[in-house]
């Protein structure tokens, strides 16, 4: 099979929707997390408008994170979304690519570029939105500050007029056997100032510590007070 250009990029394995594939895996994706969980539940304090553009960073602390970012878009942002994903996963999970997902090399940054260039082009299109995890892997749930990768502020650079949104994941077994999920949607993030000054490390910060505040509300309330929180599945 001859490889597209972007592919021939270190690699690299753009998406490659498919309408009917996305409605069938989303129904498919709502059903499994029903199933699996006791209940989710959501806090939400971002609704993106309708000509609203938006990279959603989120932790990455399970195998479940990967389907999140259709479980959100399919049944609550309804944006035209697209998520990175580590290029061994896609390999191995070849239908990602279906749903919107497309590659990035996690081992040496300059192998990334073409996954961010990817990524900028995508967040040109009407209603566009992008969901990355910064972290650059899985790791167990903590809520000290995370500590990202640059994609994240590489990508804010070059798009100010664009929503960056924290998106916080909790999984827990207090209360049952079968565990709960709990989502918390942050606020876009106030990035007045850090673009035009170019203080990169700075905006990096900004964004792991508003990331942080939204891990630290989940563990102190997820189980023991849900009052914020709604049922959503």
């Amino acid at each position: 099979m001859t490889k597209t250009p972007e592919q021939n990029q270190a690699g690299f394995i753009p998406a490659q929707e498919s309408k009917l594939f996305i409605s069938l895996f989303g129904w498919y994706t709502k059903w499994l997390f029903r199933s699996r969980f006791k209940r989710i539940w959501l806090k939400q304090s971002y609704r993106p408008a309708s000509d609203a553009r938006t990279i959603y960073y989120l932790n990455h602390s399970s195998w479940w994170d990967g389907l999140i970012p259709l479980l959100l878009n399919r049944n609550l942002f309804h944006q035209r979304g697209r998520a990175m994903m580590e290029d061994k996963q896609m390999l191995r999970y070849r239908f990602f690519r279906r749903i919107g997902a497309f590659s990035v090399n996690l081992e040496n940054p300059r192998h990334s570029l073409p996954s961010l260039r990817y990524a900028l082009d995508s967040m040109k299109r009407e209603n566009a939105s992008l969901y990355i995890y910064p972290e650059g892997k899985i790791v167990p749930f903590t809520v000290d500050k995370p500590v990202f990768q640059g994609g994240l502020t590489w990508l804010s650079d070059r798009l100010p007029e664009v929503d960056v949104v924290p998106v916080g994941i909790y999984i827990h077994t207090m209360r049952h056997s079968k565990p709960e999920l709990h989502i918390s949607i942050g606020e876009p993030v106030d990035r007045t100032g850090f673009n035009d000054s170019g203080d990169r490390k700075g905006l990096q910060h900004r964004f792991e510590l508003s990331l942080q505040s939204l891990l630290l509300g989940l563990q102190k309330y997820s189980g023991f007070d849900d009052s914020e929180f709604k049922k959503w599945f």
